[in-house]
């Protein structure tokens, strides 16, 4: 009798995981998902939320109200891009997102830039989908059946990624694009707006912070701090800045077709700067200049 009655319970279990109940948003009304990677900008986020509500989902916290004349919800992505995809689609599934916007701090590739400049890219790509290729020789080659339509760093190269959605066939591609609309409203709020050079600790900026609109980003689980595969990703990708998130929130958002944009700020110069990762300096005024932009950007949305 036990075994029947085990296979039974078993059976069950999955119709009661995947019922209807599940898919429908728990909360109605149309929200901008504001996500942030570390806690320095949700918490600056959160000093001018009104109406704020809390709720625990799977261990995150989603924080409901409204910011800069918004109907948002806050949430910290979790850092890396496993974390960042599985709350994304947490968020989606759970409430009614019209948009998504990240804020957060990042590394500049982009030689031109500074540490403090924002970067909205306009395109974002996973760099390290890659395979390791083996040496044969003095070069790395691809198995057969694999390629790359990058030219490799040593023994990476870089592949695109195939995705499954409501769109059609899976398709392969590897940029996943913010949204044009959103991009020409932070476009209107970059000309308007002035960042912070110096931090609480006032320690200061050698060039004052600029915003840049547009150009490519690059998101991989890997903290950069090497000069050499800077270089690459500048070249290589075109890449302005490289961080650990943007690109796999960019693809739940296409995937799910909803409007998505990254505000990106500069805390280091991932490994192409002097001395030790500036990271631990100017976090804190990355942070507050992404989210700072980020509530003017939300003013400035129709």
């Amino acid at each position: 009798m036990i075994r029947p009655a085990l296979a039974l319970l078993l059976s069950a279990a999955p119709l009661a995981a995947h019922s209807p109940d599940d898919q429908t948003p728990h909360d109605q009304a149309g929200r901008i998902a504001v996500m942030s990677a570390f806690e320095p900008e949700w918490i600056s986020l959160q000093a001018d939320l009104e109406g704020a509500e809390t709720q625990t989902i799977n261990g995150t916290e989603f924080i409901t109200g409204t910011l800069s004349g918004q109907e948002v919800v806050l949430f910290l992505s979790g850092v890396s891009m496993v974390n960042a995809a599985m709350t994304t689609q947490m968020a989606l599934e759970r409430f009614d997102i019209e948009a998504i916007v990240f804020s957060g701090i990042a590394g500049g590739v982009d030689p031109s830039l500074n540490i403090g400049d924002v970067v909205v890219a306009a395109e974002w790509g996973q760099w390290l989908e890659t395979v390791m290729a083996r040496q044969v020789g003095e070069a790395f080659e691809l198995p057969g059946f694999l390629d790359s339509p990058f030219p490799n760093e040593g023994m990476i190269f870089t592949r695109e990624t195939t995705v499954a959605s409501d769109r059609g066939a899976p398709e392969r591609r590897f940029w996943f694009p913010a949204d044009p609309a959103l991009l020409e409203v932070a476009g209107r709020v970059a000309e308007n707006s002035d960042l912070a050079a110096c931090n609480a600790d006032n320690d200061c900026l050698t060039e004052p912070p600029q915003i840049r609109v547009g150009g490519n980003g690059v998101s991989g689980s890997s903290f950069m701090d090497n000069a050499q595969l800077r270089d690459w990703l500048a070249g290589t990708f075109e890449a302005q800045v490289v961080d650990m998130e943007s690109a796999a929130v960019a693809q739940v958002a296409w995937a799910n077709q909803v409007p998505f944009i990254a505000f990106r700020s500069l805390s280091d110069l991932a490994g192409g700067g002097e001395g030790e990762n500036e990271m631990g300096v100017f976090m804190s005024l990355a942070s507050e200049n992404s989210a700072t932009l980020v509530k003017a950007f939300l003013a400035e949305m129709p």
